[in-house]
C-alpha cells in the first residue's frame, strides 16, 4: 500500500487517474465540489480518437478563427469583453499556428491518445465498463470536393508524420459504407481505429468498479486550500472539513486556474464551451461515428442515444446556454444526413473544456508541493486521453518508470 491519495475532481480524469492509483496499491478518494461525472466529462461527444492528433494551433488557424468571428452562425465564438488572462492565452496561442509547434505538440498528443486507446480495450476486458463501447472508426465528412482535396494534405500528414492510416471515399462509396448519409456528398476519410463510447454511462459504470474496490467518492465537497508541510502537502481544506494524504491530483478541468495560488503557479487554461444536444436515435441513424469538418459539428451514434456536438465558444465561466450554439448544431446536420434529429430530444447540454494554448494536457508536479500532481487542460481529448492520463499519474506517484515520455506535459 502506498498510502492515501485524494483526487479532486469527479471527471472522467480524475475517475482515471484514481482508477490506476488504486491498481497501484494506493487509498484513493475521489472529492468533487458538485456531482460526480457532471461536468464537461457527462455530454461530450465520447470520441476514443487516436485520428485527432493534431491541435487546433496549427498554420492556418489565425486567419480561419479570424475569419470565422465575421461569420453568422460560425462554430468558434469569442465573447467580447475585457479579459486580460484570455487576450494573453490567444497570443501564446497565435505564436503556436507554425508547423514545427504544431508536430511538436502532435507527438506528444499522439503518445496518450495511441496509449489510451490500448488501455480502454483491457479496461473494457478487465473492468466490464458498460458504457456503449464500439469501434467502428471514425469519418470525417465534406460537402464541397474542393475542401475534401485540401484536407488530403492532412491526411497525408497524417499518414506519413503520425503513421496514421485511413481508408478515402469518394461520392457513392460512402454512402455504402454509411447509407445515414444523403448522396451527393463530395466524400470522406474513414479512421478505422478510432472507438466511441456514452460518456455518462463510462462514469457511471466506472464509479461502480471503483467503490467496489473500497474507493470513495465524495460529492458536493469543494478543496479551498492545502495543508503543507515544506515541500509537501499533509492533505486539504474542504468544505466538508481538513482530510490528510500522502499524495494530492487535482483533476478540475477548466476550475484549475482558481487553485493557482494555492498550487505556486499559473495554470493557463481557459474554458472552451461546448455544447450538444441528445436525442432518441432516428429510424435512419448512423452506425460510424461522423464530423461534419466544414462544419465543426460531430455526430454520435449511441445503443441508447443519438448526439449532436462541438462548437467553441470563449465566453469565461458563462453558465447561459446560448441557444444560437445549439442552432448551429440543427442547421448543420440537414446538410449531411438523410434523418438528421430523433425525438424526443432528451438533453440540451453544455460544458467548459480545459482549453490550452499549446493544445497539450498540464500533467506535472506543483512548484510548491513534491506530492501534488495536476492534471489538467486535456482540451477536447479528455475522454480520448483519459487512461494514459492515469496511468502516468500513478507511475509518477508510485515512483515507476513512466510508460510514456511525461516531459511534453510540463507546466512550461
Amino acid at each position: 500500500m502506498n498510502g492515501n491519495a485524494i483526487v479532486v475532481g469527479g471527471g472522467i480524469i480524475g475517475t482515471a487517474c484514481a482508477h490506476y492509483l488504486s491498481r497501484a496499491g494506493w487509498k484513493v478518494t475521489i472529492l468533487d465540489k458538485g456531482g460526480f461525472g457532471q461536468g464537461c466529462s457527462h455530454g461530450n461527444c465520447g470520441f476514443v480518437c487516436p485520428s485527432h492528433v493534431l491541435p487546433l494551433a496549427m498554420p492556418g488557424a489565425v486567419g480561419m478563427a479570424l475569419r470565422s468571428l465575421f461569420q453568422k452562425n460560425s462554430p468558434f465564438y469569442i465573447k467580447p469583453r475585457f479579459d486580460p488572462a484570455l487576450w494573453g492565452w490567444l497570443f501564446r496561442f497565435l505564436r503556436r499556428c507554425n508547423r514545427d509547434d504544431m508536430l511538436r505538440a502532435g507527438q506528444a498528443i499522439q503518445a496518450l491518445l495511441a496509449s489510451s486507446r490500448r488501455l480502454y480495450d483491457e479496461l473494457m476486458q478487465t473492468e466490464a465498463l458498460q458504457c456503449e463501447w464500439q469501434t467502428r472508426g471514425m469519418l470525417f465528412i465534406f460537402r464541397d470536393p474542393a475542401h475534401m482535396e485540401h484536407y488530403a494534405a492532412t491526411d497525408d500528414l497524417l499518414r506519413e508524420r503520425f503513421g496514421l492510416a485511413s481508408r478515402r471515399l469518394d461520392g457513392g462509396e460512402l454512402v455504402n459504407l454509411e447509407p445515414s448519409l444523403k448522396p451527393g456528398l463530395a466524400g470522406a476519410w474513414h479512421y478505422a481505429d478510432d472507438a466511441h463510447l456514452r460518456p455518462d454511462r463510462l462514469l457511471a459504470s466506472w464509479r461502480q468498479a471503483l467503490e467496489s474496490r473500497s474507493v470513495e467518492v465524495r460529492e458536493h465537497c469543494a478543496v479551498q486550500s492545502f495543508i503543507r508541510d515544506g515541500k509537501r502537502a499533509r492533505g486539504v481544506r474542504t468544505t466538508a472539513g481538513e482530510m490528510t494524504a500522502e499524495a494530492v491530483v487535482v483533476a478540475t478541468g477548466a476550475w484549475t486556474p482558481f487553485l493557482d495560488k494555492e498550487l505556486g503557479c499559473k495554470v493557463r487554461i481557459q474554458p472552451g464551451k461546448g455544447y450538444s444536444i441528445t436525442m432518441a436515435r432516428p429510424s435512419i441513424c448512423p452506425a460510424i461515428p461522423l464530423i461534419f469538418e466544414e462544419d465543426r459539428v460531430a455526430v454520435t451514434p449511441m445503443d441508447t442515444g443519438y448526439r449532436l456536438g462541438s462548437t467553441m465558444e470563449f465566453a469565461g465561466y458563462d453558465a447561459t446556454l446560448n441557444r444560437a450554439r445549439l442552432d448551429i448544431l440543427r442547421h448543420a446536420a440537414p446538410l449531411y444526413l438523410r434523418e438528421p434529429f430523433g425525438e424526443p430530444v432528451t438533453e440540451e447540454w453544455l460544458g467548459w473544456r480545459p482549453m490550452t494554448a499549446s493544445g497539450l494536457p498540464i500533467i506535472d508536479r506543483s512548484p510548491l508541493m513534491e506530492n501534488v500532481f495536476i492534471a489538467a487542460g486535456h482540451n477536447m481529448l479528455g475522454v480520448a486521453m483519459a487512461p494514459a492520463t492515469g496511468k502516468l499519474v500513478a507511475e509518477l506517484l508510485s515512483g515507476a518508470t513512466p510508460h510514456v515520455d511525461a516531459a511534453g506535459y510540463r507546466l512550461r
